[in-house]
């Protein structure tokens, strides 16, 4: 018997187990409702489901996590994802004025793809990923984690592989969830450094002029010098290639310092990035428009190594997310979260699949592997799998929400006194 093929996700027996037994519903719940009751956080929430053909289900919503559980178990979807919170139950907005089914709230999340990086990577491409191509998002994580909590003072970020080839971020603060679109397009547009679109004329928006670097960035360049050394250099070696360092002169914006280093390059025998670049910085630092120069350098090292966000996915409260835990439909694997104090630990091509999973509850003996474990509201049979780390993972998350909840109504209680 093929027990690969057996537990192959494409399979709907196979994602209906999955479901049943292992989809953490309850943590799910908790995280997105701060709170053990339900509120409007849960029960006005927007829930989108992805049927095999292709066939696509908005505006569900529901009033408990078993209440999900249920929905989830009948439709069983390939996918699902999480909306915003609306101003009445998404699932009754056509009893209601369109004026009055309105996004009130929402995640401030964010969205990493892999494919951005295709430009600046040579291990992999396209859809593909790899521990090496990882870096990148690695790199991406450590810059984004504590700027956005320095910069902008949110506590509450929840990193979650997407199960192929990046990363999300959801970000659960209050102050976050009220945030109108003008003010989530003003955080992006402060966040973003790399301009997308291949015919961008200007790589990077981060100076006026000739100017000085923002504080924020000047304070991340030295982590990311190093980042540019060990994976644009020595891991990728982007620059081996004839047309790979054509584009980096294309940085420079003297030609005469660009004809020279290509002079240099050839009469030296350069062929590793790395010694391109020693080069490079030799030629720059012998020149006398040293301040441009010096800020162009700047710039290629951001260019190279700063986080490139999807910037649409976050401007907008009516964005849809794919779930935490639902599985890649071409990958098999499930969308875990990622310590971000241990992301440089993370392997993306070690998370649990739903085939790794299953076999993990047939070695389960039969008095503890039965069916009735998936018909319970609130346990699953995730505790005894290699899925338990990611949900305990969640629910600190979510008991962090709900802590801060208690003593937001323990404040309000007293001051009614």
């Amino acid at each position: 018997m093929d027990i690969e093929a057996d537990y192959d996700h494409s399979l709907p027996e196979v994602m209906l187990t999955y479901y049943r037994r292992l989809y953490p519903f309850r943590p799910i719940f908790t995280w997105l409702n701060h709170d053990h009751t339900p509120t409007r956080l849960f029960t006005h929430r927007e829930w989108a489901f992805t049927l095999a053909g292709d066939v696509y289900l908005r505006y569900n919503s529901f009033a408990t996590a078993e209440d999900l559980k249920k929905q989830v178990c009948d439709l069983n979807p390939t996918r699902f994802e999480i909306g915003p919170v609306y101003s009445a139950r998404p699932r009754d907005r056509k009893t209601v004025r369109p004026s009055a089914f309105q996004p009130v709230q929402r995640e401030l999340v964010f969205d990493l793809d892999m494919t951005d990086y295709d430009p600046i990577r040579t291990c992999c491409s396209d859809a593909d990923i790899c521990k090496r191509c990882w870096a990148f998002i690695t790199a991406a994580v450590r810059v984004l984690d504590p700027a956005i909590r320095d910069q902008f003072g949110y506590e509450h970020l929840l990193w979650v592989y997407s199960g192929r080839r990046g990363i999300h971020l959801w970000i659960s603060d209050k102050e976050a969830l009220d945030l109108t679109d003008q003010e989530r397009k003003a955080i992006v547009g402060w966040m973003t450094v790399v301009n997308s679109g291949k015919d961008s004329n200007k790589r990077l928006s981060v100076r006026t002029s000739s100017k000085s670097l923002p504080a924020p960035l000047q304070n991340v360049l030295e982590n990311l010098k190093h980042t540019f050394t060990t994976l644009i250099l020595r891991d990728q070696d982007l620059f081996a290639s004839n047309e790979a360092a054509a584009a980096l002169l294309e940085h420079i914006p003297d030609q005469e310092i660009v004809e020279k280093v290509k002079t240099n390059w050839i009469n030296s025998a350069c062929s590793t990035s790395e010694a391109k670049w020693v080069e490079l910085l030799k030629t720059v630092r012998s020149s006398k428009s040293s301040d441009i120069l010096q800020a162009a350098m700047e710039d290629i090292i951001l260019y190279y190594t700063y986080p490139r966000l999807d910037a649409e996915v976050s401007k907008h409260r009516n964005h849809l997310l794919k779930a935490p835990f639902c599985v890649h439909p071409k990958t098999g694997r499930v969308c875990v979260p990622v310590d971000p104090e241990k992301v440089e630990e993370f392997d993306p091509e070690a998370v649990p699949t739903v085939a790794q999973l299953l076999r993990e509850l047939d070695s389960i003996t039969p008095a503890t592997n039965s069916e009735e474990s998936g018909n319970e509201h609130h346990h699953s049979d995730w505790e005894k799998t290699s899925l338990k780390p990611y949900v305990d993972l969640l629910n600190r998350h979510a008991s962090s929400l709900m802590e801060k909840t208690r003593l937001e109504k323990r404040t309000q209680g007293s001051m009614a006194w």
